[in-house]
């Protein structure tokens, strides 16, 4: 009982959290909205919480292969991406009245 009211050593938020993020943390519950025996909404929620070594190991790589985290989004990007936004640009500078930009050779852009 001395242990409770003392524990001989004390836990900070700090070790806390290293704890949780090394060994993972999993939150999962249902809500559910019932109106005169009727449900009317489920929500099932499923939550991890863990450090991005720990879901690497149990496989749990998303984030490498998103294109709105990776830095290299342009290397991404498609010819027929580059041929639309080329034409975009073609024409907003016939409307500007600017210089036209110059046209690939390689393909012809499709009308949007």
């Amino acid at each position: 009982m001395a242990d409770l009211v003392s524990p001989t050593r004390s836990h900070g938020l700090v070790d806390i959290l290293d704890r949780v993020l090394d060994k993972g943390l999993v939150i999962a519950g249902d809500i559910k909205i019932n109106l005169a025996n009727v449900e009317l909404l489920t929500i099932q929620i499923r939550l991890l919480v863990c450090s991005i070594d720990k879901a690497e190991e149990i496989g749990l790589n998303w984030w490498r292969h998103d294109p709105r985290l990776t830095s290299n989004v342009a290397v991404m990007m498609s010819p027929a991406l580059d041929d639309r936004l080329a034409h975009i640009e073609r024409q907003l500078e016939r409307l500007v009245g600017g210089p036209e930009v110059s046209t690939p050779t390689n393909s012809s852009p499709e009308p949007i």
